[in-house]
């Protein structure tokens, strides 16, 4: 029995005959450990995009930046990212405290490639990892229960023109985004934000 597809999966399958693909499919190419493949893969990128649900059932999808290989391989079975500095409505992290099910999207649209990554995201406020990632708020864990390839042909080419000044450097003042100066967000900024620092550069994006 398969922990993979569930009933819609199965219809739908059966509907277009592909149960066997799918099957073959799952046998081969899915995984529950991160190998040395998929390490390189992963560690490679500067970026993904990931998936939450909260407990109303409600998804959510965010796409998460950093410098490359800002997610790390902690062992075969567990990744780790940070959290950083954001519009404070804490979506993704708040669904993770939740019920912790996520998935990652990992694409690099130069080689045209992806990977998926399932699994069971935790935070803990008091990681040891949060301050080996330059003004990282929190860590997130993942323990992967599902890694596998996706079929690339949609994926399109793209070049990297250039990398966000946003992304926090160690020793470099970390710029600060315009919106939080407009007149609706400045007086509900928290105190402690970066955008209180008259000397950090403000950026439209």
């Amino acid at each position: 029995m398969s922990d993979l597809y569930g009933k819609g999966s199965r219809e739908l399958q059966d509907r277009f005959g592909t149960r066997k693909l799918a099957d073959r499919i799952e046998e081969r190419l899915v995984k529950d450990v991160i190998d040395e493949d998929a390490r390189t893969f992963i560690t490679s990128l500067d970026m993904f995009f990931l998936a939450t649900v909260d407990a109303e059932g409600h998804p959510s999808c965010s796409y998460k930046g950093g410098a490359r290989g800002f997610v790390r391989v902690l062992d075969e079975r567990t990744l780790a990212f940070p959290s950083m500095n954001g519009n404070g409505m804490y979506l993704s992290n708040g669904a993770i405290t939740e019920t912790g099910e996520v998935a990652m999207l990992f694409i690099d649209f130069e080689g045209q490639s992806r990977l998926r990554v399932t699994g069971r995201a935790s935070i803990d406020p008091s990681d040891p990892l949060v301050v080996t990632w330059p003004e990282a708020e929190q860590v997130v864990r993942v323990h992967v229960r599902k890694v596998f390839p996706n079929c690339p042909r949609y994926i399109h080419k793209r070049t990297l023109v250039q990398s966000s000044r946003f992304v926090p450097c160690e020793g470099a003042s970390t710029p600060v985004p315009s919106w939080k100066k407009a007149e609706w967000a400045a007086d509900v900024i928290p105190e402690n934000d970066a955008a209180h620092d008259t000397t950090r550069e403000i950026l439209k994006r």
